[in-house]
């Protein structure tokens, strides 16, 4: 069975469901709008947090309880949200499609990591934006959330060689204090990434 799917199974909300600060402070400085797709979303805090700032909002998620809990949520707070079952592996990214892409905490083997960056950049409308906070491989000892695998937590050079040629808006990786749920909890090894694609 799908971790995933079993992990969301539950009728509370492992991750919580109130957004990520990165992405409020993102959205605060950026005053984000259009169509954004949100992939790995998880649960859909991230995703109906931007519906509720007036957003277009796409989820993609593999986990099918996932899917569902999403659309309770986006129910519940009296938003739409699209949802779509998406494993990345086989993802079909179309050329200049959102005015912006969301990544929290979505953690992958090194190939789809690199595989899904390179989607997001051709998939991303000039102009428009890559937000992204994950854990960083320094995480590990943290034991405050993520994959117990160093193989599935991000480099910094991953950002910065796939970017290079977008204008880094933001990008930092240091210590940050999470608590979104159950299951991030505490002091945690981040990196933060926004990205504004060429025009």
């Amino acid at each position: 069975m799908n971790p995933w799917n079993q992990r969301f199974q539950n009728q509370n909300y492992v991750y919580g469901t109130e957004p990520n600060e990165f992405l409020v402070s993102a959205q605060q400085k950026l005053k984000l709008s259009g169509d954004v797709l949100a992939i790995a979303e998880g649960e859909g805090r991230n995703a109906v947090y931007l519906a509720q700032q007036g957003l277009h909002v796409t989820a993609w998620d593999y986990a099918e309880s996932g899917i569902a809990k999403t659309n309770r949520l986006a129910e519940d707070r009296n938003v739409s949200v699209e949802t779509e079952l998406v494993d990345l592996n086989e993802a079909k990214w179309r050329s200049d499609r959102w005015d912006e892409v969301i990544c929290i905490f979505g953690h992958f083997p090194e190939e789809l990591r690199q595989k899904t960056l390179q989607g997001v950049k051709q998939a991303v409308k000039p102009g428009g934006y890559y937000i992204s906070e994950v854990y960083s491989h320094y995480q590990l000892p943290y034991k405050s959330g993520g994959p117990r695998d160093t193989d599935l937590l991000y480099r910094p050079e991953e950002f910065l060689q796939a970017f290079s040629d977008w204008r880094i808006v933001h990008f930092f990786m240091g210590e940050v204090v999470r608590h979104e749920g159950e299951l991030h909890k505490g002091l945690s090894h981040v990196i933060q990434f926004i990205g504004q694609k060429p025009e």
